[in-house]
């Protein structure tokens, strides 16, 4: 199992990529401290995780708040003793209320930054600290293409939000690459998960992000799980500040 011994935290993981990669992890060896705001989805992950054989633990947190960030890595680290690795995957999108910077309300722009941003920095910022006691540590934060192109022209605050990931990432895999932690982004495209119901609800729109990939068909959870097992474990010992997509080329044309 290529993450045997290893303790993961991730956040998001009630649904969608978050519980896929939750899962994955856990089966490839990692003790998982699922985090989230979605309890009962959230247990019910780590219920599944204990049935087929795996380690883990759900804490509710919300990643904005820094001391429920204190406290939840303090609980995996009380748990476990030890963090390995971090994937931020927790992020809010308000398909009907993110809209053109002159029509955004501050209370959109607030709530998706302080969730997509601040909330991958606090949880970098708490875990580091083991990361460094314990001589390294994987740190993977997920992206997106709004972040890297103007593919999204009403999504300013998610798009911004994303842009500052990697702008986080490449600092962060510069300031500790010495100490042996890597930080890495994954790009997912267009997935079809619980975040993006809403705008995959109307079968004419789907059918517009689907033909818009040149693969031609929308990504799913499964997806994303290999690349997040690739960057968490030892084979990626050598990969830091890079941005892996997944997105079926679209950021390719």
């Amino acid at each position: 199992m290529r993450l045997s011994g290893k303790v993961a935290i991730v956040t998001g993981a009630a649904v969608g990529l978050g519980r896929a990669v939750a899962n994955r992890f856990a089966h490839e060896g990692a003790a998982v401290v699922a985090v989230d705001t979605n309890v009962q989805d959230g247990r019910a992950a780590i219920e599944q995780v204990r049935k087929d054989g795996g380690c883990g633990i759900f804490v509710r947190a919300d990643i904005s708040d820094e001391s429920e960030v204190m406290a939840a890595v303090a609980v995996a680290a009380a748990e476990f003793k030890r963090i390995d690795v971090l994937y931020n995957n927790a992020a809010v999108l308000f398909h009907d209320r993110d809209v053109h910077a002159h029509e955004l309300d501050l209370e959109t722009w607030e709530r998706t930054t302080s969730v997509n941003l601040r909330g991958p920095f606090l949880c970098a910022k708490h875990v580091i600290p083991f990361m460094l006691k314990q001589g390294g540590g994987s740190i993977i934060n997920l992206g997106s293409p709004t972040g890297l192109i103007g593919c999204a022209p009403n999504l300013t605050a998610y798009s911004a939000s994303k842009a500052g990931i990697f702008g986080l990432t490449r600092v962060m895999a510069a300031s500790y690459a010495r100490d042996g932690i890597r930080v890495n982004a994954v790009i997912p495209g267009t997935m079809d998960t619980p975040m993006n119901d809403l705008l995959l609800l109307d079968p004419k729109k789907r059918e517009e992000y689907r033909e818009a990939v040149p693969m031609g068909r929308l990504g799913v959870p499964a997806d994303i799980e290999g690349l997040a097992v690739f960057l968490a474990s030892e084979e990626s010992s050598y990969c830091t500040g890079g941005f892996f997509t997944c997105d079926g080329g679209l950021t390719a044309v």
